[in-house]
């Protein structure tokens, strides 16, 4: 894990520093070590305390989630520690996106094909992130495809007004070793140029509760193309190559394509 310790500091990782600083510095954490982060707030779709625990078999993994808090989580794996931070990260989103699963489940029992509502929950899941814009011209771009334009030539507006915080925990395992086309499916929300201002640990809370919002609606799990696609590594900062205007002329990476909304 040490190895790997460096590159928690990147940018990409900013929705998960406060936790991440209260991680033991050259160690997998155990399962009591994040459990003690969890703050009564953290509760399943069905209400019970949020316990990290090792995997076991049982119930269906959303559903025992949902009735006894319990989420699975294997020792000394990233994409655990990562769905196990964003539980503490993002804990209203979760918990509305874990009773989504459940009752998608007890409404269709026995079926092995999930859905489209499952599928628009997984996707968000997985490959998650929370785009706040105080400008609602930059939102635009981002989902008209227009990369170059919102990334380099409007670079300083989108530094100023716009956050992206990281919500799937497979980004963040990809994020470790960041490639070429990793994109992220982009829940945009508009905020107030003060929040973005504020220190990370008051955004969170307003941009969760925005984001929980938004999946208690049921037309956000209508269509997986609700969401808009987003190459991160686009993102200011987010890639050393970005700093220079000849990035974003890469169409293996910022492919135009039609809208998604």
């Amino acid at each position: 894990m040490a190895a790997r310790l460096t590159a928690l500091d990147a940018p990409i990782f900013a929705a998960l520093a406060p936790l991440l600083g209260r991680l033991p510095p050259d160690r997998f954490p155990r399962d009591d070590e994040l459990n003690a982060l969890a703050t009564p707030s953290v509760v399943s779709g069905g209400g019970a305390p949020i316990r990290f625990v090792p995997p076991a078999a049982s119930a269906q993994y959303e559903v025992r989630i949902f009735e006894t808090g319990e989420v699975q989580t294997r020792a000394d794996n990233w994409h655990d520690l990562f769905n196990a931070l964003v539980w503490l990260a993002f804990p209203k989103t979760k918990a509305v996106l874990n009773g989504h699963h459940y009752d998608q489940i007890r409404a269709r029992p026995g079926e092995r094909l999930r859905g489209t509502a499952r599928d628009v929950l997984t996707l968000f899941d997985e490959g998650g992130i929370v785009v706040a814009a105080a400008d609602p011209e930059l939102p635009a771009l981002l989902r008209e495809f227009r990369w170059k334009e919102l990334f380099w030539r409007r670079r300083a507006e989108v530094l100023r007004s716009m956050r992206f915080y990281v919500f799937g925990h497979a980004i963040y395992e990809k994020a470790l070793e960041p490639y070429k086309g990793v994109t992220a499916k982009a829940l945009i929300v508009d905020a107030a140029p003060g929040l973005l201002d504020a220190p990370i640990e008051r955004q969170l809370p307003e941009l969760d509760a925005r984001a929980a919002d938004y999946f208690s609606r049921t037309q956000a799990l209508a269509s997986t193309r609700n969401l808009s696609p987003l190459p991160i590594l686009g993102i200011p900062g987010w890639e050393p190559a970005n700093a220079c205007e000849e990035y974003y002329d890469d169409p293996s990476q910022f492919r135009p394509g039609r809208p998604s909304v």
